[in-house]
């Protein structure tokens, strides 16, 4: 069975920074819309959970027909040398059933969102627009999803 997902990173002021339509079900540019719709909606969800629940990962935030949203929060508070402080939701609207693989999905991905946000070039809550970022989110994507 093919699998469909749209991954989102989406920054503290809501905006997103990094979008992608993974999985191995064929993309239709249409649903590509319903999909950042359906992530947008889970928004305020999300919000609202934030301040009931100390887990970083939330399993099943929202639904849509037979699409779940899970989030994954990093929060990361007082870097000791910059003393920025980041908000950065990570999105994922998926059919599978894998939470194992969804955890492992967002753990690594947070994993390259540190070294993305560590670099000194990058200006925290601008668009990624790394191909290399972009590239290991696909195979991440491709290996748990």
């Amino acid at each position: 069975m093919a699998s469909m997902a749209c991954f989102a990173i989406v920054s503290k002021n809501d905006i997103p920074i990094y979008e992608a339509e993974v999985g191995s079900a064929p993309k239709k540019e249409d649903l590509a819309y319903q999909h950042q719709f359906i992530l947008h909606a889970a928004l305020d969800v999300v919000q609202d959970l934030a301040w009931s629940t100390n887990a970083m990962f939330l399993k099943s935030v929202d639904r849509f027909n037979d699409l779940v949203v899970s989030v994954y929060f990093y929060l990361y508070n007082n870097i000791v040398f910059f003393n920025l402080m980041t908000h950065a939701r990570f999105m994922l609207l998926h059919d599978s059933r894998s939470e194992d693989g969804i955890k492992s999905f967002f753990q690594e991905v947070h994993e390259l969102y540190i070294k993305i946000f560590l670099n000194p070039l990058y200006l925290p809550g601008s668009r990624i627009t790394s191909s290399h970022f972009d590239t290991k989110v696909r195979a991440l994507a491709r290996r748990y999803l």
